[in-house]
């Protein structure tokens, strides 16, 4: 599995999020065409995905929802479970642990961290903010893998720098400030104003055509 292509990954996550709505509402098979038009993708991609993992459907049912979700979360979830950090407890890290406050069992926002004397020592949505200069401490103490990067851009560099000392192996930057890490330390960034501008784009393609 560790060969899966890294957009395969993420297709992966996206198709449990869907198939996870469709087993609450107590539909247990489905079809490839349905994931594909939840995901607005094309049934041979979903079906490419799923043979990828080793998984198939049949023709007169389709895909068991349970079976698939579990399957994916052996493939994405770790065993043990992965403990998060959130670096920077303003408005977006505050909106991103209320957010994922109970979606996964097996990874758990477990500490923040700021420089506000003002959140240090609360807690939000049961996750304690603590000051910066007990990262590394916190880090290792509560073996945290991953960090989400929601400081202001002129600290994103120092923050990561941190975050890599302390140990950590996975860093999501939510800021536009590009930064740098080891080979060993898997770096995902993710720019609102680039998704956006994206997004204003195509739009304007619309308009253009009209």
């Amino acid at each position: 599995m560790k060969h899966l292509p890294h957009k395969t990954i993420e297709r992966l996550s996206q198709y449990r999020r869907a198939l996870l709505i469709c087993h609450e509402t107590g539909k247990s098979h489905i079809y490839s065409h349905e994931i594909a038009n939840i995901q607005h993708i094309t049934a041979v991609q979903v079906r490419r995905d799923l043979m990828l993992i080793g998984y198939t459907g049949t023709l007169r049912k389709g895909y068991n929802v349970k079976e698939l979700i579990d399957l994916i979360g052996s493939i994405i979830d770790s065993d043990e479970g992965i403990h998060v950090a959130i670096i920077g407890m303003g408005n977006l890290g505050r909106a991103l642990i209320n957010y994922f406050d109970g979606k996964r069992s097996k990874l758990n926002i477990v500490a923040g961290f700021d420089t506000n004397p003002d959140k240090i020592g609360n807690t939000m949505s049961g996750v304690p903010c603590y000051a910066n200069e007990d990262l590394e401490k916190i880090i290792r103490e509560k073996d945290i893998k991953i960090g989400i990067l929601t400081v202001p851009a002129d600290h994103a560099i120092e923050s990561a720098e941190l975050l890599v000392k302390a140990g950590v192996k996975g860093i999501l930057n939510y800021t536009p400030k590009p930064i740098n890490v080891p080979n060993d330390v898997y770096l995902e960034e993710y720019d609102m104003i680039t998704t956006l501008e994206k997004v204003a784009f195509f739009v304007k393609l619309q308009e253009m055509v009209k």
